[in-house]
């Protein structure tokens, strides 16, 4: 890798650069992946010990916790060191590897969703089918299919960005180490890093996106047929699942569909402080506050810490 690049080490770009307004981005920072991580640990916990919750559902939100766990921890930690320390600086190496996880968690991230859009759609419109169709064998195979993929994905994408030479500049205007910010540093040809990126994107993200199009519109469509107390229920599954799916997917896309050639703005900070920190943050949130069983298992597992404690 050292001899493909001219420089031994990145610069990244802060939120700020007084330290008053440094600390306070630290601060909401490390808020949100303090809660973050509470947050998921509880649904981790919850459907791990409640054997209600024993379900493909809650099997694949468990993992989705999981993932965020590790999703958030790639990018936010790293991000409060250095808005307190003011060292801006990370090595080669370190940014390599931030950008193989950082894709290779949202690439997991979009298939996991897809698979629990899938998983809603055998539910609601086949429920007679669904513990044959979505056993744990099925739930399984597809959560491996989603880890291994993404290891391929992120690899070809990562080994290509650092195959560049960076002689322009060191600087990269993000908080984090990601494609887009690389190729705009970098003095070689980066047209093919960026029909890669897109068409990859598109691919990717197009193809999930007209999966879980067509299972909303065959759910919403049968929902029809249902008593209004069944409507509410499903619904009350699905709409948060819709909700994360929208913020991520918006997100992801406006930063990683941009041409390279874009000026770095304070825009494209916020864009993937949306992709890399929002979905992580809400999906205990909306996946508890819209979920009757989750809140309950949740306040059985804390009841049961309490009094266990005492």
């Amino acid at each position: 890798m050292s001899n493909s690049t001219m420089v031994t080490e990145f610069l990244l770009m802060s939120f700020a650069d007084t330290w008053k307004l440094r600390v306070l981005y630290s601060m909401l920072f490390l808020f949100i992946y303090l809660a973050t991580l509470l947050g998921n640990l509880l649904i981790v916990t919850a459907t791990t010990l409640d054997q209600k919750l024993n379900t493909p559902m809650y099997f694949f939100l468990r993992n989705l916790s999981i993932l965020d766990m590790c999703y958030i921890t790639v990018t936010v930690p790293n991000a409060c060191v250095y808005f307190l320390t003011g060292n801006r600086t990370i090595s080669v190496a370190a940014c390599a590897t931030q950008v193989f996880l950082v894709i290779y968690f949202a690439y997991v991230e979009i298939l996991f969703l897809t698979i629990m859009a899938q998983d809603r759609y055998v539910a609601i419109c086949q429920p007679l089918h669904y513990t044959i169709t979505m056993n744990r064998k099925v739930c399984i195979q597809m959560t491996l299919v989603s880890l291994l993929s993404g290891l391929v994905y992120s690899g070809v994408h990562t080994s290509k960005t650092f195959q560049l030479t960076f002689c322009r500049s060191n600087v990269i205007h993000q908080f984090f180490c990601d494609i887009p910010s690389l190729l705009r540093i970098s003095c070689s040809d980066t047209s093919s890093n960026f029909i890669l990126v897109l068409l990859s994107a598109i691919v990717v993200c197009g193809i999930c996106f007209v999966f879980i199009t067509v299972s909303y519109i065959n759910i919403f469509r049968a929902m029809l047929k249902f008593s209004i107390r069944e409507q509410r229920k499903a619904f009350s599954t699905c709409v948060p699942h819709i909700f994360v799916l929208t913020v991520f997917l918006s997100s992801i896309i406006s930063v990683y569909l941009r041409p390279s050639v874009t000026s770095e703005t304070i825009k494209d900070m916020i864009l993937s402080a949306f992709y890399t920190m929002v979905p992580p943050f809400l999906n205990p949130i909306i996946y508890s506050f819209r979920n009757t069983q989750v809140k309950e298992a949740g306040r059985r597992v804390i009841f049961l810490k309490f009094y266990s404690g005492r």
